[in-house]
């Protein structure tokens, strides 16, 4: 009886807009050695990160049927989306039409017997996303992801080799026909309905049996820790704040007015009252670094400075109230406001753009703050960018959210991925 190869597949997706500009990143292990047997990623245009997170499941299964197609396999799927974990594992409900189809080409790669699935935090899964995430820079620019030209093992966290059940073989020999036959299925899915997949909605996650295993708590969320806690404060007032005028990265850099040092000074007393900010990380704009001084001093905290959490560039527009934007630049604000792509007068940044620099600066915070409660002071855009982002809402959502000077607002972080919106534009410290 031959042995049995085992094999790990980690696999990631991201859709930086949800839905936006996607791709996949998926990575064949052998088990025993932790040796790196095959890379897959892909930009696949607009969709959604459940589309994309299946897409690097069904890349990485291809991938390790693709290196031994005459062996029995014992794999072991490492994913970071618990969605795609608990429903190929049969815990949770199907319900989205689309997402149907891609579970049902997971499911056909290898027989299920062979398969396991295991949810892993996303600081663990570090190899397939940054496959995604080049794949999806590739898409960005015009072209598609070189497996020659990845850097994304050089950021794999180190991998422990599990007990071994079988002879390692020759992996080598398998590499070339896995890199012909994940061309080949892509060509395949060019064509095919399957991955013609592009919705809007994400997919809601349902148990299918109660009967399983005990749950605790609401929707039964498993035990991930202390999230990462986003304390998200809002600069306190300049000389252009109570005339509304467009003040970003691009502009003066103002300092704080007096109202605004005093608003600044009641965040500090607030948060030295609650006792619960462990971190401070401010934008690199003056109004910004001013306002976590104050704060800073009253807790004895050093100040972190994060670029992706400056203000977007607005352009032409700096320094101009809304009503003289409209008069002078009337035709470029209306496709403004109606497309995220679409940047400000005079080479400013659209919020497409600055929606790319938030989450990366998120993704970078919450890996170096997990279970930390930290205090972003940052601008309007960067805070309604997290909050949109968390609650997986439209760009277009950013025009209902109200943001005070100064105001408070909170989201968690878990190790899952997901995230939880706790407050938004409080103001009660300034009372």
């Amino acid at each position: 009886m031959s042995a049995v190869r085992r094999l790990v597949v980690e696999a990631d997706g991201g859709s930086r807009g949800n839905p936006g500009p996607a791709g996949y990143g998926a990575v064949v292990i052998d088990a025993a050695t932790g040796e790196t047997l095959a890379e897959a990623a892909e930009y696949i245009g607009v969709a959604t990160n459940n589309v994309a997170e299946y897409r690097g499941l069904i890349a990485g299964l291809t991938a390790a049927k693709a290196l031994f197609p005459d062996e029995a396999l014992d794999v072991r799927v490492r994913m970071d989306s618990k969605l795609v974990v608990e429903q190929m594992s049969g815990r949770w409900k199907i319900k989205h039409p689309d997402m149907k189809p891609l579970a049902a080409r997971a499911t056909a790669i290898l027989p299920p017997s062979s398969v396991t699935y295991e949810w892993i935090p996303r600081a663990q899964n570090k190899h397939a996303d940054r496959l995604a995430n080049e794949a999806m820079d590739a898409g960005r620019d015009g072209r598609q992801w070189e497996a020659s030209a990845s850097t994304a093992e050089l950021d794999a966290p180190a991998r422990t080799p599990l007990p071994d059940r079988g002879q390692p073989g020759d992996a080598a020999a398998g590499a070339a026909k896995a890199r012909a036959a994940l061309a080949a299925a892509r060509g395949a899915a060019d064509t095919g309905t399957l991955f013609e997949v592009n919705t809007g909605a994400s997919e809601e996650p349902e148990p299918t049996d109660v009967t399983a295993a005990p749950q605790v708590g609401w929707a039964a969320a498993p035990d991930l820790g202390a999230p990462a806690t986003f304390v998200l404060l809002r600069h306190g007032e300049t000389l252009l704040t109570p005339e509304k005028r467009f003040s970003g990265s691009g502009g003066t850099d103002p300092e704080l007015s007096a109202i605004g040092r005093d608003q600044a000074a009641r965040a500090a007393a607030h948060f030295a009252a609650l006792g619960t900010v462990q971190e401070i990380v401010s934008s690199p704009l003056r109004r910004c670094r001013e306002t976590a001084a104050a704060v800073a001093d009253r807790l004895g905290l050093d100040i972190r400075i994060e670029d992706g959490l400056r203000e977007t560039d607005f352009g032409a527009w700096e320094g101009l109230t809304f009503g003289e934007v409209r008069e002078r630049y009337g035709d470029d604000l209306t496709t403004w406001l109606a497309d995220p792509e679409t940047a400000p007068t005079g080479g400013g940044e659209s919020f497409a753009e600055v929606a790319e620099r938030v989450a990366a600066a998120r993704d970078r915070l919450t890996a170096r703050y997990a279970g930390r409660t930290v205090l972003l002071v940052t601008h309007v855009t960067p805070i309604k960018t997290l909050v949109r982002l968390a609650l997986e809402a439209p760009a277009k959502a950013m025009f209902r959210m109200e943001l005070s000077a100064a105001s408070i607002s909170t989201v968690a972080y878990y190790g899952d991925g997901n995230a939880s919106v706790r407050l938004l534009n409080d103001t009660s410290h300034l009372r």
